[in-house]
């Protein structure tokens, strides 16, 4: 046997269990290093396992398919099952205490069958399925209640049903580290490759988009195919312990690659004449396709497989009624041990000897010699003694515990630490409790030592900040479904856009009571529809924040019924929104109305200037305008999340369905209105940051892009603010002016222009030269990215300038004149004071308009485009997060709102306006490293030069959604990117 290859084992050991679907499955062992790899089928056994009476082979799942319904053999679920059971054991598949318990309680009723309670107690009191079960015990009893009636068979069912939907199901980690050093761990699964921080996935590479795996010493690398869409580059690398360690990873993933993606077995490389290059090994045996096809067809022989409980008589022994002893497996599979770390399926506990075993037969009997390991049961295949035991008791006991630190403080609900570490995971086919997974890490709480004062460089009133102690953070026993912070993301954002309808109909109409500044006829025209949104949403706050309440448990009220769901509150309130679709409409007219009352009134336009001066107005005034068709664009997705994480089996999943029918009608009827509005809000807004030009808002004009480019002139490079509109390039100097206006100083038409990248010619990096008809200009940019973002923006402008009918004349009236060369514009007579006063930083806070996103971007040297601020409607979130500084030891609480590219923090979210705001154009949004300390789980870091800050929140789901509208900031898209982006959506 041990020259045969590691195939003829293979087969061995499945002809033993007469396991048809054994492709599976795979044999496991330690290697001189002790490092776990699997068996070679193509290489002898003998040149593999060299010592192999000191080595013990482990028959273990190896290839987890995405569905267990494609497992055709009860036999296969079953030894599926004992893999589930053993990971949960052993702390591979983490999870949180609903799926834990709800996992748990299926194992227990294909173990003795119908819920008793006494029996029960008994039963977990003798067999441990994780480490501190007791915490566990209630909750697993009253979800085995609910199994009453359900045979073994249909309970590996369901703990596979439930297991699959877990994040971790099915992996097992790999140490690496990035480029940039940060710890990871990396990871194959049947859709490819997938990175994790911790045991949270961060990132995944599809098959599909991986062209070639290779490895080179220590480095794993990964080569992308070419995607527009992407931001990855085109080959990743990650840094391994070790050659072995990189090699062993990267035979797993090819092994991954050929079962799921390939129709059959790879053939053979022939063998090169003089030289060989690279590794020969090679996946062998059947892809997936080719057993499901083979399992179909019938060409095996059918072994009679009957599913039983596997613990009954031992506990059923103590009643009246003893139950007979019975096999599951075929007797000639009983010599032959599965791995598990608890008493599962024809368990041996050799507790004496430190050891857990599990065998396939699941005989249920407690007469231990006829299951002690004999000669001729214990059999070895040429001395490698086949087994399944992982390690001894404590060392699995004791690697789960440093895996699972304890807090001092009481633990969130739905975890087994107290930290809610949620995936994806809707609830079972069969209607049950949702099932959230989560890791088994810190419970999320803020450091007991007092932090330090709010130092941002954008802090209007540090003092005010509210410092948090660790004990009084959020310790309640919050529910864990995804489907629960979905439906508190609608809470937290209908809290802030029910401020921002107050800023309109509070402050902004106070305000204006107390001027005689505006028109009755437009004040009547703003408020009357503007006041009925308010109402409506004031009442749909409350009917969202008492369902939470409830779904909590902290409403006092004992209301009988499903209140753990959100679909079919706001299928209601969508459907008496569209009585208010009237009001909807008007908006545009609202918003041409008010811009034209302040073009026609000087007194108006002064009242308006210092209402946005004002700490509750901390976004441009027409923006609040603009509101209620952003949040209907927000219920649209929400719902869309919404209806992908819940089965169509779903209590709430036909309502969440009808929501999503009903607000997605509301939405592509005013699609084309919303469109046409940001352009005319764009267009405005710009219009204040501008001096030298009159009539910027036009009709046909449409805003592009905006951005920081550097001018090459007489005097060198000079930085200068670029606009981009599709008919003409503005392009503006920043000097010292009372409200901190950007200056025209020349324009280039874009119908006739020219452009072509002038590196070589000039030697200045990411060069571009503009050819216009009557001027031309050099200009670089900051970073090859922004150069390609700019020319592929410019050109797209230029198309559209050549299909029209030319250079409109009354577009150009009021621009500058401009008739100076390349290398002398007006630019060139700055003083030194208006250079200097360019470069100043964020934190000198200017009288008017010092923060908005034009000044943002000149500071940061960065671009912005008109797809960016779509993109960024759609991308807003409000919630609590907690913040720490580079240097700071405490966490501080506080109410977060992200939108138009900022981030604005609060003491809480009943406070009026902002203590202050960090803009993140610029900013780089990472995980922290190892090295930095921060052992807290769902942090995230933003950097800026010497800027660092640290964010946590309260759960995965939370996390990912901060983690993804932000990124949505730190990343400008390019246009095809970010149209790619938008298709899905309306707007």
């Amino acid at each position: 046997m041990q020259r045969a290859p590691g195939k003829v084992l293979h087969d061995a050991v499945c002809n033993h269990l007469n396991l048809v679907e054994g492709d599976y499955f795979g044999l496991e062992f330690p290697d001189h290093k002790k490092m776990m790899v699997w068996l070679d089928l193509l290489k002898p056994v003998m040149k593999q396992i060299r010592r192999p009476k000191h080595v013990v082979v482990k028959f273990v799942v190896k290839f987890f398919p995405p569905d267990h319904a494609q497992l055709q053999e009860e036999l296969t679920r079953y030894l599926f099952a004992l893999q589930v059971k053993q990971d949960l054991a052993q702390g591979r598949l983490t999870c949180n205490d609903t799926s834990t318990a709800l996992l748990i309680s299926h194992i227990v009723q294909s173990e003795i069958g119908d819920f008793d309670e006494n029996i029960d107690r008994e039963h977990l009191a003798k067999n441990k399925y994780i480490p501190q079960q007791e915490a566990l015990e209630d909750k697993i009893m009253e979800f085995h209640r609910n199994h009453m009636g359900q045979t073994p068979a249909e309970s590996d069912f369901q703990l596979l049903e439930i297991a699959r939907r877990l994040e971790m199901y099915g992996i097992r980690l790999h140490p690496a580290k990035d480029r940039e050093g940060t710890k990871i761990n990396l990871a194959v699964a049947n859709t490819g490759i997938l990175v994790f921080q911790g045991h949270t996935k961060i990132n995944a590479f599809n098959w599909a988009k991986v062209r070639k795996l290779s490895f080179k010493r220590k480095r794993f690398l990964i080569k992308l195919r070419p995607d527009v869409n992407s931001s990855f580059q085109d080959t990743l690398e990650f840094l391994m312990a070790s050659r072995d360690f990189c090699k062993s990873f990267w035979k797993i993933c090819v092994e991954h690659h050929a079962f799921f993606r390939l129709f059959e077995e790879p053939k053979p490389k022939p063998k090169p004449v003089l030289f060989s290059r690279g590794s020969s090994f090679r996946f062998s045996g059947r892809t997936q396709k080719q057993v499901l096809d083979y399992v179909k067809e019938g060409g095996h022989k059918k072994v009679q497989f009957e599913r039983k409980h596997s613990k009954i008589r031992s506990i059923r022994s103590l009643t009246t009624q003893p139950s007979e002893q019975h096999t599951e497996v075929p007797k000639q599979s009983s010599s032959f041990a599965y791995g598990d770390d608890n008493d599962a399926a024809a368990v041996q506990s050799c507790r004496q000897g430190k050891e857990l075993k599990a065998s396939t037969e699941d005989t249920g009997q407690h007469k231990s010699p006829s299951l002690k390991k004999s000669p001729k049961e214990g059999r070895k295949v040429d001395g490698a003694v086949v087994s399944t035991v992982e390690e001894e008791e404590e060392a699995s006991k004791d690697r789960i515990q440093q895996n699972r630190p304890q807090s001092q403080q009481p633990s969130t609900a739905g975890s087994l630490t107290g930290s809610p570490h949620l995936s994806e995971l809707s609830i079972n086919s069969q209607g049950g409790p949702s099932v959230v997974n989560m890791s088994l890490s810190p419970n999320l709480s803020p450091d007991a030592k007092q932090s330090s004062p709010l130092i941002s460089p954008l802090l209007n009133d540090p003092s005010c900040i509210r410092t948090e102690e660790e004990e009084e953070v959020r310790r309640k026993r919050f529910p864990t479904e995804k489907a629960y912070f979905i439906a508190k993301e609608v809470a937290t954002t209908e809290r802030t856009y029910l401020k921002d309808l107050e800023v309109i109909t509070s402050w902004f109409q106070s305000a204006v009571s107390k001027e005689d500044c505006m028109p009755e006829t437009l004040k009547n025209l703003i408020f009357s529809n503007f006041e009925p949104l308010h109402k409506f949403h004031t009442g749909f706050l409350k009917e969202i924040e008492q369902r939470l309440a409830l779904w909590e448990g902290r409403s006092n009220a004992h209301i009988k019924g499903d209140y753990q769901r959100i679909g079919d509150v706001m299928l209601k309130n969508i459907q008496s929104m569209k009585q208010l679709t009237i009001h909807l409409w008007k908006h545009n007219e609202i918003l041409m109305e008010l811009e034209n009352g302040i073009k026609n009134s000087r007194k108006l336009e002064t009242f308006c200037r210092d209402f946005e001066l004002q700490k509750v107005c901390y976004l441009p005034l027409n923006t609040f305008l603009l509101r209620p068709l952003h949040r209907l664009m927000h219920y649209k997705q929400i719902m869309e999340r919404l209806c992908k994480h819940y089965p169509p089996a779903h209590v709430d999943f036909r309502d969440s369905r009808a929501a999503l029918a009903e607000i997605s009608e509301m939405v592509a009827q005013l699609h084309g209105n919303m469109i046409k509005m940001e352009n005319f809000q764009k267009l405005h807004e710009l219009k204040k940051d501008l001096i030298g030009i009159d009539n910027l808002v036009i009709p046909g004009r449409e805003f592009i892009r905006l951005g920081s480019l550097s001018k090459l002139s007489g005097k060198g490079l000079q930085q200068r603010m670029f606009f981009l509109f599709n008919d003409i390039l503005l392009y503006t100097s920043r000097g010292l002016t009372a409200s901190n206006q950007f200056k025209v100083h020349g324009h280039l038409p874009l119908y006739g222009m020219t452009i072509e990248e002038s590196e070589e010619e000039w030697g200045v990096p990411h060069c571009l030269t503009l050819r216009g008809q009557q001027q031309s200009i050099i200009v670089a940019a900051s970073t090859r990215s922004e150069m390609d973002k700019w020319t592929e923006d410019i050109q797209m402008a230029i198309d559209l300038a050549e299909k029209s009918s030319g250079p409109a004349p009354e577009l150009l009236a009021s621009s500058p004149p401009d008739n100076k060369s390349p290398d002398e514009t007006t630019v060139d007579q700055e003083s030194e004071d208006d250079l200097s006063a360019s470069r100043t930083s964020l934190e000198r806070q200017s009288p008017h308009r010092g923060n908005t996103t034009v000044h943002v971007c000149w500071h940061r040297n960065t671009s912005v485009s008109m797809i960016d601020f779509s993109i960024a409607v759609e991308n807003q979130l409000s919630g609590n997060l907690l913040r720490k500084f580079k240097n700071s030891n405490g966490w501080q609480k506080l109410w977060v709102v992200f939108t138009n590219f900022c981030m604005f923090f609060y003491k809480s979210h009943q406070d009026n306006h902002p203590l202050a705001s960090l803009p993140l154009l610029g900013y780089s949004l990472t995980i922290p490293s190892e090295s930095e300390n921060i052992h807290k789980d769902y942090v995230f870091k933003l950097h800026f030069k010497s800027h660092v800050y640290y964010f946590r929140a309260e759960s995965e789901y939370t996390f990912e959604r901060w983690m993804e509208v932000i990124r949505s900031a730190t990343s400008s898209a390019s246009r095809t990117r970010a149209l790619s982006h938008k298709e899905p959506h309306a707007y």
